[in-house]
């Protein structure tokens, strides 16, 4: 399931992160790839442990926490703590590559199964020409390029890139997603269930029907989750 997410960052955020990246002391991002990954990365990547890094990570993490339709879609179990990235100039692009199915967490022993891939933009796409996020799944090749704050979710099996930059720079947040229920598909029948009960709900307010649906939707769950 590919979806999009809007307003995950506020304006305020947005304003406080484009201060503290101004002075953040940019990497080159291959440091951080597998042996595959390494061949087609050309991007810089903030330190884990800079301050701009942690400032960020802590601002993403609070516009997930309050985000119904972040939960939904993802039913998150464990996140990898985000990460920042950057393209343009000479570092400026990220060839088709598919991420590692097991992230170490940097400083502890935890590990994170990536059954899902998160990017968060930065700045606003009339800051930078090209810089797409380019997924390719059952229709085909899709081309994300979204408002600074939005956020879009993906499969981590998926077959992606960032297509080179050619001018500015495209500064955005990716971490991925240990959920609750592995399967992408299972994930997109609870979430439609979700969202159409919602819906219903709206329209009509708790029925005997939305009542029976609901405990359909929990069963599902309870039969697919992995605690």
């Amino acid at each position: 399931m590919l979806l999009t997410i809007p307003h995950i960052l506020s304006p305020k955020d947005l304003l406080a992160a484009g201060k503290a990246l101004a002075a953040a002391p940019w990497t080159d991002g291959r440091s951080t790839a597998g042996i595959q990954a390494a061949q087609v990365k050309n991007n810089e990547q903030l330190p884990d442990d800079c301050e701009a890094t942690r400032s960020i990570q802590a601002m993403v993490l609070k516009g997930l926490e309050g985000n119904a339709t972040f939960f939904s879609a993802a039913l998150p179990k464990k996140m990898f703590p985000p990460r920042i990235n950057r393209y343009g100039g000479g570092s400026n692009f990220y060839g088709n590559h598919v991420d590692n199915a097991i992230r170490a967490v940097p400083g502890n022993a935890q590990r994170v199964r990536t059954d899902i891939s998160c990017t968060v933009f930065l700045n606003s796409p009339d800051d930078y020409d090209g810089g797409e996020l380019a997924i390719a799944d059952t229709y085909g090749e899709q081309l994300i390029k979204l408002p600074a704050g939005h956020a879009v979710l993906y499969p981590g099996t998926s077959l992606h890139q960032v297509r080179p930059v050619s001018r500015g720079h495209r500064v955005a947040c990716f971490f991925w997603i240990e959920s609750l229920v592995r399967g992408d598909d299972q994930r997109r029948l609870l979430y439609e269930l979700d969202m159409n009960l919602l819906r219903l709900r709206e329209r009509h307010g708790e029925t005997l029907e939305t009542t029976a649906l609901t405990g359909t939707y929990h069963n599902l769950l309870r039969m697919w989750a992995d605690t």
